[in-house]
């Protein structure tokens, strides 16, 4: 391997690192105009979210690039994987214009109920997404393995939420607006997180060339070989 093409590698890990934190950032202050009923931070975030397409379209260009020089199957592999996180992140931030447009819409009408389970799918959504991308990193398979099952929770939560919600138009039409704007942004953050194991299986793949999606556990299918 030559030292430019192992500098060109370097530089795509690090964009990568840095979109995946902006894609962090995103949802935090998409959550946050929701809770703190701030129109300029949910704006603010609608305007970034540019700046998370730019770097998906870079990182592809380079790989792209990097492809054709790439003379290792391990190489080969870091560069697909890269692309592929980086559409996950892009999406990512796609998910927190949505809660931001969702949060403005909002502010809009009277506070329907307190934010307790929206910020705390965050927490674990943004947790997932953070270890994953650390497993990146520090080539930790193992802790990418262990973001998977997390998902399960989050999924709980929205369906929870949903339930809840459906009561609140069933007792009161006149909040079904709002709740369907809850519902959407709870969806959101329901995605992120399926995002966020998407990163941490291909995380899995890249360090030990074993396909675990659609396993919902962290494990290998059953049959499942190196590559």
């Amino acid at each position: 391997m030559t030292l430019h093409f192992e500098n060109e590698l370097v530089s795509l890990k690090e964009n990568l690192l840095t979109m995946g934190g902006l894609a962090e950032k995103a949802v935090s202050s998409s959550i946050r105009a929701l809770v703190e009923r701030n129109d300029d931070l949910a704006r603010k975030v609608e305007e970034d979210d540019a700046l998370l397409d730019q770097f998906e379209i870079q990182i592809d260009d380079t790989a792209i690039l990097l492809l054709s020089k790439a003379p290792l199957a391990a190489d080969l592999r870091l560069i697909t994987v890269a692309m592929k996180i980086s559409r996950d992140l892009e999406r990512v931030g796609d998910e927190a214009t949505t809660i931001s447009r969702r949060s403005i819409e909002l502010s809009k009408e009277p506070l329907l109920k307190a934010y307790v389970d929206i910020p705390r799918m965050m927490e674990i959504a943004l947790g997932m997404m953070g270890d994953a991308l650390d497993s990146f990193v520090n080539r930790n398979p193992a802790k990418a393995r262990a973001v998977v099952p997390r998902d399960k929770e989050v999924d709980q939560l929205n369906k929870q939420l949903h339930r809840e919600l459906v009561g609140f138009m069933i007792e009161n039409p006149q909040t079904i607006t709002r709740c369907l704007h809850l519902m959407v942004i709870s969806k959101c953050l329901e995605r992120i997180a399926d995002h966020a194991t998407n990163i941490a299986e291909e995380v899995v793949y890249l360090h030990e060339a074993i396909d675990i999606r659609h396993t919902g556990n962290g494990k290998p299918q059953e049959g499942a070989a190196k590559t």
